[in-house]
Formats: structure tokens, C-alpha cells, sequence
């Protein structure tokens, strides 16, 4: 998957890590302080770890993904962050039902996902504990870890 994502994913390049987002985008940098650490350490805090497991791609248009199932512990977890900060919707609002995913390639061809999801299902399934969620923020030109937070368990 990294070979296609350095290819297609100009995020890549920016620094950010394979993922699958919880709510983006977040609040501005500067405003992140010890009092909103302390409110997502509570609120990761309050969600037990999950399993995740990865047997298929989707498509959105211009984009490639794998598609992660369960997505309850996910949405879940958009869920209590968004109720959080109303102010910072995920995706600015912008769609009714955020899909969990995980992002392999953009491109304004998709005939060219074909290839990539070719490869990509040969070694699938992919399986992931997820223990913890990261804070990335950007400097404005790499996107960086700023926090780790534990779920329970």
C-alpha cells in the first residue's frame, strides 16, 4: 500500500501516516492547550480498544480507499469528539454520513484504481488493533504527531 500511496496520495508527502481519520478537520493549533488535551484524553479515554479489519477497497469519486469493518468503534469515536466540539463538524459538515477509510490514491482517472485495487486485494485482509488515536497537526507545511491518546483496555 505505501508504494501506491507515495504514487497517489499527496498527503504522503506532507507527513501524514497511513490512517483512518476520526474527525478532520480539527481545532486550530493554537487554540489545542493543556484543558483540550485533558477533554480528548477523557473522551478517548471512555472508548475500549477494537479490532479492525480491512478485506475490501471503495471508491469515492477521485479516490481509492480499504474500507475498515466494524465501523462502530469508528463512528463511534467521530461521534464523541464531534458532540465534544460542535464547532469543528467533521469534514466541515460537508456529508451527511462520514464513511470510515482508509486512504490509498487520488486521482482524477479512476480507470487507474483498477490496478491499484488489483494489488491491493491480493493481500488482504488486514488486520489492526486499534489502541490509541493520534493527534496530527499541521505546521503549515508537514503534519506532525502532536499527542497519543489511550482508549481503554
Amino acid at each position: 500500500m505505501g508504494a501506491w500511496r507515495q504514487r497517489f496520495d499527496p498527503a504522503m508527502e506532507a507527513g501524514v501516516p497511513a490512517h483512518v481519520t476520526v474527525l478532520y478537520p480539527f481545532l486550530d493549533r493554537e487554540r489545542i492547550d493543556v484543558r483540550e488535551v485533558e477533554a480528548l484524553e477523557e473522551v478517548f479515554g471512555a472508548h475500549a480498544a477494537f479490532d479492525l479489519s480491512f478485506h475490501q477497497c471503495g471508491r469515492f469519486p477521485d479516490l481509492l480507499y480499504l474500507a475498515p469493518e466494524p465501523t462502530g468503534g469508528l463512528r463511534a469515536l467521530t461521534s464523541a469528539v464531534a458532540d465534544r466540539w460542535p464547532e469543528a463538524p467533521p469534514y466541515g459538515g460537508r456529508y451527511a454520513d462520514v464513511v470510515p477509510h482508509l486512504t490509498v490514491a487520488y486521482s482524477p482517472d479512476p480507470s487507474v484504481f483498477n490496478t491499484i485495487e488489483a494489488d491491493l486485494t491480493a493481500g488482504l485482509p488486514v488486520v489492526a488493533r486499534v489502541s490509541s488515536v493520534q493527534l496530527v497537526v499541521s505546521d503549515g507545511e508537514k503534519w506532525h504527531n502532536a499527542e497519543t491518546f489511550s482508549l481503554r483496555g
